[in-house]
């Protein structure tokens, strides 16, 4: 209709620019690619300007080591060892890793002693780890001895022979086989999670005497205190 064909011509606010013609050119030569697509010409811009996974030429090396870091914590807490770990295999060199775990430990970010003692705490109340495993732990996470000391110190002896009995009593609910076959295999279980001797076997031989008759006939011939001493390993 000719009044349509007025409005794409521009007579109206809402017309249709015309587009430009393309200028001529030999037939077979091809257009560069700057004018066949001229947003490729920014894309060079864009991977420098942060797209993920890049590294743009003119970051230093503190900044780039500082970004590692702070990836690395939140996922979860990271004791210095961790995070010093963490950037030498992203060949960060030792001089910056000083200079950022140093201003991290000035300013609180990392704090192994606050790592170790809610290390213990989880480890112990979630999975009823015992000192002993809890410092094998803390060892492999870099924790200085005197610092992991400190934060086992917070559990003692009657906490731990709680939460071996309370171990035991829900891994018998569900225990089958003669009383000697649990008995070793829940000492087996205790020793597995830092227990010392000792104290697995009296944990083991209370939970057996509150069991049954034949459970408790079982118990009554074990001595805990002799047991200990000839050091029953896992599984034995």
């Amino acid at each position: 209709m000719p009044g349509r064909r007025g409005a794409r011509a521009g007579r109206g606010w809402d017309a249709i620019p015309a587009r430009p013609a393309r200028p001529s050119r030999p037939a077979d030569e091809p257009y560069p690619a700057e004018e066949s697509y001229p947003a490729q010409q920014a894309r060079p811009v864009e991977r420098e300007r942060g797209r993920p996974g890049s590294a743009p030429a003119d970051r230093s090396e503190s900044e780039r080591a500082r970004e590692i870091c702070l990836r690395q914590l939140a996922v979860r807490p990271r004791t210095r060892a961790e995070l010093a770990t963490a950037l030498a295999r992203r060949n960060i060199s030792a001089e910056v890793i000083a200079e950022v775990l140093d201003r991290y430990d000035e300013v609180g970010i990392i704090d192994d002693a606050a790592f170790a003692r809610a290390w213990v705490s989880s480890r112990h109340h979630g999975r009823g780890l015992a000192r002993r495993a809890l410092a094998n732990e803390l060892r492999q996470r870099g924790v200085d001895a005197a610092v992991a000391g400190e934060a086992l110190e917070t559990l003692d002896d009657g906490q731990e022979a709680a939460t071996a009995r309370a171990l035991v009593d829900r891994k018998l609910r569900t225990a089958t086989g003669t009383p000697e076959a649990v008995f070793r295999r829940l000492v087996g279980m205790l020793a597995r999670k830092g227990y010392p001797a000792g104290v697995a076997i009296r944990a083991v031989k209370d939970a057996l005497a509150a069991r049954d008759e034949e459970a408790a006939a079982f118990a009554d011939q074990i001595d805990p205190d002799a047991m200990a001493d000839q050091a029953i390993e896992p599984g034995t």
